[in-house]
């Protein structure tokens, strides 16, 4: 029986199916601290090592190789744990790729390109990627994820998301915030001002319409609540439900566990995609009848991709689901 991938999306670019949480860490402690939790749970959730705002002015070349080491270490069990770099306009960018590709780059899921002023910024720093990619003999591409956080981006979003290499979408609520020179106040920072004040709004949307219209995966920006589990869960619904964002920022361990449950997929759904995509491979993946209603190739690449970012957040799946098409 043919499997899914093969059949439904022959000669297309793949979605990407990310964890639905990408953690942020700074220091080697709190680094260690996700890993280990990370370990704990699974590959649930990505870990950035924070090579911009978690290193000290002068001594960005040693926390580089603080984080390559760690990436190359075994804590990293999944190879889940990818780095943010200096932004295009700090004399250290380029040293943080040699460092990272040259030491850890075997085992990068991806690279975070903050601050970029323009898609040309973005298309710079990816050829400088591919280069360092090059001179180390790497023998693929890393993924790049690109924050959208200033006005050039944002008003060339649908050219950088469309970047051969861009994977992800990421939305930097607070240096957009701080762009408008107090023109937006700063409770629009946090909830519920980050949902409803309409030019942060007009932006979630437009950076959510061009990555999913791109293949690429959006990307929340943080919950500044570190304690409250229902607050933060909350955002991370209404992130998903009300702009279509597929992944958000962690900068607290006790954030992940209620992003990831806002994220999952309606368990519902999910049993009646299985049970869907199970009768198609029976019938070779022409259509079918399910419940009273017809189901083809169209439905079914629907149903396939919520199954797969259904077991991207832990969920468990029907045993025939899981054997036929994840052993």
């Amino acid at each position: 029986m043919h499997h899914p991938n093969d059949v439904l999306f022959a000669g297309e670019k793949p979605f990407p199916i990310l964890p639905v949480v990408d953690h942020y860490a700074g220091s080697e402690k709190l680094i260690l601290k996700a890993m280990s939790l990370q370990q704990e749970m699974g590959p649930l959730f990505d870990i950035t090592c924070d090579c911009e705002d978690g290193a000290h002015a002068g001594a960005e070349a040693e926390h580089a190789r603080m984080c390559a080491d760690l990436i190359m270490g075994e804590q990293n069990r999944f190879n889940r744990v990818g780095a943010r770099i200096h932004d295009i306009t700090h004399p250290h960018w380029e040293k943080d790729l040699e460092i990272l590709v040259g030491e850890a780059g075997s085992r990068l899921p991806f690279i975070t390109l903050p601050k970029p002023r323009s898609a040309d910024d973005v298309r710079r720093q990816i050829m400088v990627l591919r280069q360092t990619e090059a001179i180390h003999g790497l023998k693929h591409n890393i993924p790049v994820h690109v924050l959208i956080e200033t006005h050039g981006a944002l008003r060339e979003v649908w050219q950088i998301a469309a970047l051969d290499g861009v994977e992800s979408l990421d939305f930097g609520l607070m240096d957009f915030v701080s762009g408008h020179h107090g023109a937006i106040p700063g409770s629009a920072m946090q909830s519920p001002g980050q949902f409803d004040h309409p030019l942060v709004a007009r932006a979630k949307c437009e950076i959510s319409a061009a990555a999913l219209g791109c293949g690429v995966v959006p990307t929340h920006n943080v919950t500044t609540e570190l304690k409250d589990r229902e607050y933060i869960r909350n955002d991370a619904r209404r992130a998903r439900q009300e702009f279509g964002y597929l992944r958000m920022w962690s900068i607290h361990p006790n954030q992940i566990q209620p992003i990831l449950e806002a994220m999952r997929p309606d368990f519902s759904e999910v049993e009646i995609a299985g049970e869907i995509l199970l009768a198609a491979q029976d019938a070779g993946w022409g259509p079918i009848q399910h419940a009273g209603k017809l189901h083809d190739r169209a439905s079914y690449r629907y149903y396939w991709e919520l199954i797969k970012r259904a077991r991207a957040t832990g969920m468990e799946l029907a045993e025939a689901v899981s054997q036929r098409f994840f052993v």
